[in-house]
């Protein structure tokens, strides 16, 4: 038997135990049944009889529709999924030594990405000799900090990895409201 079926609950014959609580269709309790009873009750309802609480003294049925009930729960899992948000991270990487024009055409990069509701990793990249001199790196996420600091919010501080520094910034709390307000005003 795999892991997926363990998880399922027992139905009908597949349970095993002498006697069980059973609970009707509607919700009332009908007290303690021999098992064979409790199914025979079940299958005069053309019903099922589902083994809810193995782990109880003693274990607890309930008479349901199954089927109605798995359709039910797969549907409940179809909306979960379509109402949850993806956060996306996306990566933007800068030089030490790195022009106004482009960084300027950069912030207006990692503007547009917080604007789109995505966390966005800034990575400066040292190569050679740049290694010695990291301030320079810290003081260009710094500047690019305080120019996005009315849209954005550092959630990781700048940090020396390897040959690179990273700072992970997310967009504040509202402007993702209005992002996702944007992209539903897009599809329809």
């Amino acid at each position: 038997m795999s892991a997926i079926a363990a998880q399922e609950p027992r139905l009908n014959e597949e349970i095993r135990v002498r006697e069980c609580r059973l609970i009707g269709y509607d919700g009332t309790q009908m007290g303690i049944f021999n098992t064979r009873e409790a199914l025979r009750i079940a299958d005069e309802q053309g019903l099922d009889l589902v083994e809810i609480a193995p782990n109880a003294e003693p274990p607890v049925c309930r008479i349901m529709d199954y089927g109605k009930f798995k359709y039910d729960q797969a549907i409940k899992a179809k909306q979960a999924r379509k109402n949850q948000t993806k956060i996306e991270i996306k990566e933007m990487k800068f030089r030490p030594k790195i022009d106004v024009g482009d960084y300027t055409t950069k912030k207006k990069h990692v503007l547009r990405f917080l604007e789109d509701g995505a966390k966005v990793k800034i990575t400066i990249m040292f190569r050679g000799r740049e290694m010695a001199h990291p301030e320079q790196g810290l003081s260009i996420l710094e500047q690019l900090a305080e120019d996005l600091k009315d849209v954005a919010v550092i959630e990781n501080a700048p940090k020396m990895e390897g040959r690179n520094m990273h700072m992970l910034i997310a967009p504040l709390p509202g402007s993702a409201k209005k992002a996702a307000s944007k992209e539903s005003s897009k599809q329809a």
